[in-house]
């Protein structure tokens, strides 16, 4: 650490500023992932492809962006990041406002693949930054925000194609865009946050004027990997997120039921969607994992795993039960969409089947989504400040392969199950199989709490070290 005296901690609201542009930005990258699988069918018809070339780019992209973020994470852990997530959103701007000029698939494709390198940069490099904001006594509820944002933002890219892309796919790109832009001129507003600067054990020094100016080095990523609890928390993302992954289907699930009960297949696509989005409203409950998760860790150093792991554990018997349950669907059949979204959320409280199935999706993803800023909490509470990007970004690019083998593997899953089950128990079955992926997760976060002690003890001892040689 080196001596200069610079300007540390800004005043409260400035603070409240930058944790919220981060937080609020962080949604927008999954706005952008979110934005092309609803306008898959008129991208197609107007590039002269079929829709599953586009399913193809969305994979691509989504291969891409992970791999990509290891890298802007590694430059970010050695530099100045605030220039660096500046230069990431021009990138995915650019990419975004590419596809939407775009006249032809190839041109289309590379734009794509310009707004996922770009893409990369906010996740893990923004991680990196918003742990230096906030104390670790406070880092599973501001995570359960950074987390719960990105759930939002892929919802909101879903509507906003849906919705503004309706009569003109290109839209929605052209306004991402533009959000993008402005997104620029937020960072510019925020304040140069320093590396180190909210750990306790460095308060003294950065006040006193000292500069944190350790990097990450080559040589530091086989230590990433030595440290056990970093090798679980990378690891659990193939298990967890293959089950994750295959709640995707859960729309067709209750489509199938629907069928099931005489609807028409349009009829059934709206009951499907809407009740799969009543279901994941059980995801908002990660505020309250994340402050178990604080109150837990505070008392005992292997807290937030524990709340982790018993959280995954916990919520396989409601997600058996959700899958499994018959519900009784009463909806207009051929009526209109708002028609069919009334009587869905009515039945809620005149079904008593779907207000169990609801009850008992709430409980299942709530304890679930304690998983989330957990996660990220225990990657910044094991690891110094220089290498918090570089581990959140190897996690979730393990995380983007365990969801893409989870969405790829149920589909085969289903059909398999077809011969011995008909639809739609085949999908129920198989969803229910592939929460047994959540075992494994589970025991993994118990693991990690057995290391996590003598890890987060590890870096207080470094930081305090680095601390006494300014």
């Amino acid at each position: 650490m080196t001596g200069s005296r610079i300007s540390r901690r800004g005043n409260a609201a400035h603070r409240l500023y930058s944790v919220a542009v981060f937080v609020v930005l962080a949604s927008l990258d999954n706005v952008a992932i979110g934005l092309v699988p609803p306008l898959y069918g008129p991208i197609s018809g107007a590039l002269g492809v079929p829709q599953r070339m586009l399913g193809l780019v969305t994979a691509v992209s989504f291969l891409v962006s992970a791999v990509a973020a290891v890298a802007w994470a590694y430059v970010g852990d050695r530099t100045n990041r605030k220039p660096l997530l500046m230069v990431g959103t021009l990138v995915w701007a650019a990419g975004t406002g590419g596809s939407a000029l775009a006249t032809g698939f190839p041109t289309f494709l590379a734009a794509q693949l310009v707004a996922a390198v770009g893409l990369g940069a906010v996740g893990s490099v923004g991680f990196s930054v918003v742990t230096d904001l906030i104390s670790p006594r406070r880092r599973g509820l501001v995570m359960s925000f950074w987390g719960l944002s990105q759930g939002v933002g892929t919802l909101a890219g879903t509507l906003t194609g849906g919705l503004l892309g309706a009569t003109d796919w290109r839209r929605p790109f052209l306004l991402l865009t533009v959000v993008g832009l402005a997104a620029t001129v937020a960072y510019l507003l925020t304040y140069d946050i320093r590396r180190g600067q909210s750990e306790p054990e460095l308060a003294e020094a950065i006040d006193a004027g000292v500069e944190y100016d350790y990097q990450i080095t080559r040589a530091d990523l086989p230590r990433i990997l030595d440290r056990r609890t970093n090798r679980w928390l990378i690891l659990q993302g193939l298990t967890a997120q293959a089950a994750f992954g295959s709640l995707v289907w859960l729309p067709v699930l209750f489509a199938e039921r629907a069928q099931a009960q005489g609807y028409s297949a349009a009829t059934a696509v709206v009951v499907g969607s809407v009740f799969a989005t009543l279901f994941q409203l059980g995801g908002v409950f990660s505020i309250v994992g994340g402050l178990v998760g604080d109150a837990r860790q505070r008392r005992n150093p292997r807290g937030r795993a524990q709340v982790a792991a018993v959280g995954i554990l916990a919520a396989l018997p409601f997600y058996l039960v959700l899958f499994f349950v018959p519900i009784r669907i009463d909806v207009p059949d051929g009526g209109g969409t708002g028609a069919v979204v009334g009587a869905v959320l009515a039945s809620v409280v005149t079904e008593p089947t779907v207000g169990l199935s609801l009850l008992t999706a709430l409980v299942a993803l709530a304890l679930t989504s304690a998983n989330s800023p957990n996660w990220f909490a225990l990657i910044a509470d094991v690891n110094p400040p220089e290498h918090r990007g570089t581990v959140y970004s190897l996690g979730n690019l393990v995380n983007g392969v365990g969801r893409a083998a989870g969405n790829g593997l149920v589909g085969a899953v289903f059909h398999a199950l077809r011969a011995a089950f008909p639809p739609p128990l085949n999908y129920a079955v198989g969803l229910a199989a592939f929460q047994l992926f959540f075992i494994p997760t589970g025991l993994m976060y118990w693991l990690a709490s057995r290391t996590s002690p003598r890890d987060i003890d590890a870096v207080r001892d470094l930081l305090h070290q680095r601390a006494d040689r300014r």
